[in-house]
């Protein structure tokens, strides 16, 4: 089974991911950010992981140490479970619509990190989320699986749709890039990732 779970405590979060690259979707989402957990169970949902979250932060401060460190625990939690990335596909990309908004995302688990992030928001918040916050859970997703992540909205007037539509666009192109190639080779010309 390829499933992992990992916690991490701090001075400002106390974090736990489970996640089973090999499930049905399942999900069960407690990040005490309503707008978050909505991402993640999108995230779930789609990607077909199964994932349970529970994270207790300093949300009376604000959200940014929450959702960033999810997506540090998240990100390990694919480092762990992918190891050497022998037998991956690797490479996974989306393009994903909702409505008025269109998103692309394309990573690699290449085992180095890198993030591009290219998207404007409408609106500073959706709900009381801060939109600007979507871009650290990704940068905190690459650390902590050492991948290159490249976010860009392509089209959107609503902010909660933009950001929806980039999650489930994240959720199908790690679902791709995760899929099992019926090899059992590393995918790197250098023998090692």
């Amino acid at each position: 089974m390829r499933e992992a779970s990992i916690s991490r405590k701090t001075g400002e979060t106390d974090i736990s991911v489970s996640l089973n690259l090999d499930g049905a979707g399942k999900y069960n989402i407690d990040t005490g950010v309503g707008f978050l957990n909505h991402m993640l169970c999108s995230f779930a949902r789609h990607s077909r992981f199964d994932l349970i979250v529970k994270a207790v932060g300093d949300i009376d401060v604000d959200y940014h140490h929450t959702t960033e460190d999810i997506g540090i625990v998240l990100g390990e939690a694919f480092s762990k479970i992918l190891d050497d990335k022998r037998g991956i596909r690797r490479f996974g990309s989306a393009i994903i619509p909702m409505d008025d908004a269109l998103s692309l995302v394309a990573l690699d688990f290449s085992g180095r990190e890198y993030t591009v992030f290219h998207a404007d928001f409408n609106t500073e918040k959706v709900g009381d989320f801060d939109t600007e916050l979507v871009e650290e859970f990704f940068r905190g997703f690459a650390r902590g699986s050492k991948c290159n992540i490249h976010v860009r909205l392509l089209d959107g007037s609503n902010s909660h749709h933009a950001i929806e539509s980039i999650f489930k666009a994240f959720a199908k192109a790690t679902q791709m890039a995760v899929s099992i190639e019926g090899h059992d080779d590393i995918p790197s010309t250098k023998g090692v990732l």
